[in-house]
């Protein structure tokens, strides 16, 4: 592994935060993202090449032929095209007829933050870098498509993709969408985005009939994949495994062909996600374009042998295949793959890619209490830290059942505390738990984890007598618990909020004898730290963070990096004040009904007058800031006006942070039901120490718009509303009426 000096890291650092000031006004600038529209310059190229292909060479095109690739055909110019997965970074390489690693040597990548570490950086910059320097690693590879990001909905805590999707909002996942999608495209790569939709459970994910009334669907479930595919252009859309409303979602007629091109407007290819395909002609007529799927041989795929003989039979047209043949061409052509354009070159496991994932990493970190400024750690007479728990060691770019990457740096807590602290001060570290699974049920597809005897509680005597002696000989403890990718993982919920392998006695016992001690935790979901944190002085979150995760967290621990992160969900104080359980609706059997509707994550919690443990868009800072002088431009909009927020941010503290500025709409008098707020805007900012900023939040007016299911249509409702102004959904400083006409 490479590491880096601790006065190079100071020079990075440094020149981090200068950047960060000329990100800001950059952001300032740019409003909204804006993808590139499939073009249709090659359409008579295209139209010639299929009308010179046989039958086998076209449905060759439509089904994999490798796991990650779909058919060529050599003797016309036309390449396969490549896929990697890639949630944190690229995939390593699988062989070409079986998950096994291909075994290569050139395929190490950076392991990039994980989708809800992006999401807490609220920072629309950060997805856009994201999804640039990601294109790049994927063009070094020579790959055509990014099967990512993943966007579906947090319903619950408990999800075993928590980690990997954004937020339980569907305007911040949007707004983090775009722009990573944006990004990525910029380097002539497809984003395939998935799971669409209404993929929000692993229990039972490849059957479960999911029931979601029109209006919930259209406010919550659709809305980061219908601004994919009408701002950001994504050039390709995963079909999910589950079922909605009683047909299969590669399938689903409604969804591909009614939602997602007759009105959407979309142009580019449908791909299922892997194994999810049920039929032959329903499918291809449903709208799926392409079939992927698990090791069986590639020509019994329900796209390959058994489509030409249903042509063949007469039960499906070859003007069909043709139809599909065409999309698949036309994004070849759109990514340079095809036409002979210049392809945006790329690079791997550079620096400045590394730099990329420390940066995302040092703006998602979120401190959830800080009692008595016990953070930054204070190193004055400090002699002796003792670095305690399993998750200081822990790696998490592999791991899990879900897709990892290769990588040759990934600094753990304990690397990037060895790398910022001063030599003088001496590191005592204790492993204190172990991990200890459930082996029967672990990473067993529908299983919900961990569904057996609870022996993964047990401590080990001896690994808690040597951390509690760490922790009596040292100045200050720092404990790393949580999670991690082998027990958040895809094909597997979680069956409750525990922290797990006994850590919530081990971090008792440790306080106990070392009341300086500061928890952090590294995890992709919440976790029940209620007790926890009313005992720690200070508490820390942060993610599956990246090749320089290390580096960053022990950057914000030692106050090199100002935290600034804020939570993209709710952390509940108990599983069922959630809404999915508080409504007896999660998991559901061979059906589940989202019985909650509109009342998702935080929009429950404030609509029921529920006290969180932690509330949506919650994280402090090393400093203070006050949001004072709050207007906006006029009192009363029509409904294509777009409404101008102001608002100054003041840094009242020491030392220069980030606030994110957060505008929630409210509409108490509606003659639709509707949540207490929901989130309309943010936008991310520096002050310096004892400085101020003004802040515009631009909002268009169709924002606050409701999906009528009568009209089909969305629909603005005039009248008044109140915007609210705050650090979090619970946290507001400022409102404002207005009225739209």
């Amino acid at each position: 592994m490479i590491y880096l000096s601790a006065a190079l890291a100071f020079v990075l650092f440094s020149s981090c935060k200068n950047d960060a000031k000329s990100e800001v006004s950059e952001t300032a600038q740019t409003e909204e993202y804006q993808g590139k529209e499939i073009g249709s310059e090659h359409d008579a190229e295209i139209d010639k090449l299929v009308s010179q292909m046989t039958l086998e060479e076209k449905i060759g095109m439509l089904h994999g032929n490798s796991m990650f690739s779909t058919g060529a055909v050599e003797r016309l110019g036309i390449p396969e095209l490549k896929m990697a997965d890639g949630p944190l970074g690229v995939r390593e390489e699988i062989s070409r007829d079986s998950w096994a690693p291909a075994g290569v040597t050139n395929d190490f990548a950076t392991y990039y933050p994980a989708g809800g570490g992006l999401a807490a950086t609220w920072n629309a910059e950060m997805a856009h870098t994201f999804g640039n320097s990601l294109g790049e690693e994927l063009r070094a590879r020579d790959k055509d498509m990014l099967l990512s990001p993943a966007i579906n909905m947090v319903r619950t805590p408990l999800g075993g993709r928590t980690y990997e999707y954004m937020s339980e909002d569907p305007f911040l996942n949007k707004k983090i969408a775009v722009p990573l999608i944006v990004g990525l495209q910029e380097k002539d790569v497809m984003a395939c985005v998935k799971h669409y939709a209404a993929n929000n459970q692993e229990t039972n994910r490849d059957f479960v009939d999911v029931q979601i009334d029109e209006r919930t669907l259209r406010e919550i479930y659709l809305p980061a994949f219908e601004a994919a595919v009408k701002e950001a252009k994504s050039y390709a859309i995963m079909g999910a495994y589950n079922k909605f409303r009683g047909e299969y979602l590669c399938e689903n007629d409604y969804m591909l062909n009614k939602i997602l091109r007759d009105e959407w407007g979309f142009k580019g290819i449908v791909v299922s996600d892997w194994a999810a395909v049920h039929s032959t002609v329903k499918s291809l007529k449903s709208g799926l374009d392409i079939e992927m799927g698990t090791p069986k041989p590639f020509n019994e795929f329900f796209l390959a042998d058994k489509l030409i003989a249903a042509v063949k039979a007469g039960e499906i047209a070859e003007s069909e295949i043709d139809l599909h043949v065409k999309r698949i061409l036309r994004v070849l052509f759109q990514v340079k793959a095809m036409g002979g354009g210049e392809r945006a070159k790329g690079s791997i496991s550079t620096e400045a890619h590394y730099q990329d994932a420390y940066k995302i990493a040092a703006e998602d970190i979120v401190l959830l209490k800080n009692d008595n400024n016990a953070l930054p750690l204070k190193l004055d007479g400090v002699k002796s830290i003792a670095v305690i728990g399993n998750n200081a060691m822990k790696k998490n770019s592999l791991g899990g059942f879900g897709a990892g990457v290769k990588t040759k740096r990934e600094v753990t807590p304990l690397e990037g505390l060895k790398n910022r602290l001063p030599s003088s001060i001496k590191i005592n570290y204790a492993e204190g738990y172990v991990e200890r699974y459930d082996e029967k049920n672990k990473g067993k597809l529908g299983d919900i984890t961990l569904n057996g005897p609870v022996t993964i509680d047990e401590l080990d005597p001896a690994k808690v007598q040597e951390a509690v002696e760490a922790a009596k000989k040292s100045d200050v403890a720092v404990i790393f618990a949580g999670s991690n990718r082998d027990y958040e993982t895809e094909a597997s919920d979680r069956r409750d909020l525990h922290l797990p392998f006994g850590q919530e006695e081990l971090i008792k016992k440790v306080l106990a004898v070392n009341p300086r001690t500061i928890v952090v935790f590294v995890a992709g979901a919440p976790f029940d730290i209620g007790e926890i944190t009313q005992k720690s002085p200070a508490v820390v979150w942060s993610w599956f963070n990246g090749s320089e995760g290390g580096n960053a967290l022990a950057d914000v621990i030692l106050g090199k990096v100002n935290p600034s992160g804020k939570l993209p969900w709710t952390m509940p104080k108990n599983i069922m004040d959630s809404p999915a359980h508080a409504t007896k609706s999660f998991p559901g059997g061979k059906s589940v009904n989202y019985a909650e509707g509109l009342l998702i994550g935080y929009r429950w919690f404030d609509t029921k007058n529920i006290a969180p443990l932690f509330p949506f868009g919650y994280g402090l800072s090393y400093t203070t800031f006050a949001l004072e002088n709050g207007k906006t431009d006029k009192t009363s909009y029509n409904s294509n006006e777009i409404i101008s927020v102001f608002i100054d941010v003041k840094n009242t503290g020491k030392v220069d942070g980030k606030e994110v500025v957060q505008v929630y709409s409210s509409k108490t008098d509606s003659k639709v039901a509707r949540a207490s707020k929901e989130l309309k805007g943010f936008k991310k900012v520096l002050v310096k120490s004892g400085g101020s900023e003004n802040v515009t939040i631009q909002i268009p007016v169709k924002e606050l718009a409701y999906y009528d299911v009568s009209a089909k249509k969305w629909t603005v409702e005039p009248g008044k509303y109140t915007l609210k102004i705050g650090n979090s959904s619970r946290d507001i400083k400022k409102e404002i009426a207005i009225t739209i006409q």
